[in-house]
């Protein structure tokens, strides 16, 4: 990326920057030579035949960015493909819904299937589905009507206006927890559905969620965001209390969930600022400006720079390790809050934040380490199945075009 003083807001750069991050992962630009399983160093696929439904579903999603954005390549077709590998893959035409993880055998060998339904990755497969559709992908409304039913059907608990935890694939419960991050991903599927349709329908739904746990839930902890609760949505501040490093379910408070709250309540304000069918939420804005407050003043390492990963209820940090997708999520957060306010903080942040990822969190070749420590030294990635194929990035510099650019 260029210096700072104002050039991370150029178009070109910030394209040039999609182009680079798109190319390590699928370095010909096409489904067939996609894996989000790379060396972060290097680029070599570490485990190719492994397929995670969220990994895919993004590359969906970044790979119809690229094409809305003119990247050199057919990322159109790409698109497509990728599509048609997440329902070819991981859609079980027996059950229904959607495998969260296969692992491709080779000639003579089945693929071996994991049967979880993830709420989280159903979300991804609408989101998916739903960018498709707003690339032309004649297919792609068809299968944005049937992920939205499989979520709607299976996962939505209209008692509590919010989504359920994972269930197996007889759609039976599997543990007893709720989340806050299933719903948030839930919340940006139908704001991107909302896009795709039309639908204020869709549009609603994504106000309600984030109204229950950003102003609702919010309220008994102080505005902030707690990730865990019971199946009554009670607050559940034992969970994972052992663990506060996990990757997907940490303990305590994440700085760059507040943060990506924020992204999405700055688009809450701006579809419902233009549609007439719905009532603009008057919290969105304000509730927005709180939690970038909070991630960018409590969340935020003052001598290193970077977000530390979780913090305890009494404001000190527990991992204070910096993850990729925590300063991404800022960086959108902070040019749609500048876009929806006009104040000139947000556009400062902006650029601190891209000149932070710049020095301590881009790559050789232009993808993101996944993490760093409070030195900013890279560390190597976690164990889990890769599910970033540079879809925090992408969406960073996404977010730079469109406001800036």
């Amino acid at each position: 990326m260029p210096t700072p003083d104002g050039q991370y807001r150029d178009r070109a750069a910030l394209t040039e920057q999609i182009d680079r991050i798109s190319r390590f992962y699928s370095p010909d630009r096409s489904a067939d030579s996609f894996t989000a399983e790379r060396e972060e160093l290097n680029g070599d696929p570490t485990r190719p035949n492994r397929s995670h439904l969220v990994a895919v579903s993004r590359f969906v999603v970044t790979a119809t960015i690229a094409a809305d954005l003119g990247v050199e390549g057919d990322w159109r077709a790409t698109a497509a493909a990728a599509l048609d590998r997440l329902w070819e893959c991981h859609y079980d035409r027996t059950a229904g819904g959607f495998d969260r993880l296969v692992i491709r055998g080779g000639e003579d060998e089945a693929p071996t299937h994991d049967r979880v339904r993830s709420t989280y990755g159903h979300a991804f497969c609408v989101l998916a589905a739903a960018h498709a559709v707003q690339t032309g992908n004649a297919d792609a409304s068809g299968k944005l009507e049937t992920t939205l039913e499989i979520l709607d059907d299976r996962f939505y608990e209209p008692n509590h206006g919010l989504y359920r935890s994972d269930l197996d694939d007889r759609w039976e419960p599997i543990e007893a927890y709720r989340g806050q991050n299933a719903n948030m991903h839930a919340c940006e599927a139908h704001l991107a559905a909302y896009d795709a349709s039309g639908a204020p329908t869709q549009l609603r739904r994504a106000i309600e969620i984030a109204e229950r746990l950003c102003v609702n839930f919010a309220a008994e902890t102080d505005g902030l965001l707690w990730e865990h609760y019971t199946p009554t949505w009670e607050p559940d501040f034992a969970y994972n209390r052992s663990q506060p490093a996990d990757q997907f379910r940490p303990w305590g408070y994440q700085p760059g969930h507040h943060a990506e709250w924020a992204r999405l309540l700055a688009v809450i304000d701006a579809r419902s600022s233009t549609e007439p069918a719905v009532s603009r939420p008057s919290w969105a804005i304000p509730r927005a400006e709180e939690l970038f407050e909070w991630a960018t003043t409590v969340g935020w390492d003052d001598e290193h720079g970077g977000f530390y990963y979780t913090i305890d209820r009494d404001g000190e940090p527990i991992v204070t390790d910096t993850y990729g997708w925590t300063v991404a999520e800022a960086i959108g957060a902070a040019a749609l809050l500048f876009e929806r306010t006009g104040h000139e903080r947000y556009r400062d942040w902006y650029d601190r934040l891209w000149t932070y990822a710049d020095a301590h969190l881009v790559a050789p070749r232009g993808n993101w380490y996944e993490r760093v420590n409070a030195a900013n030294e890279r560390l190597e990635p976690t164990d889990g199945p890769a599910v970033e194929p540079g879809y925090h990035p992408i969406g960073a510099c996404v977010a730079g075009v469109r406001v800036f650019g």
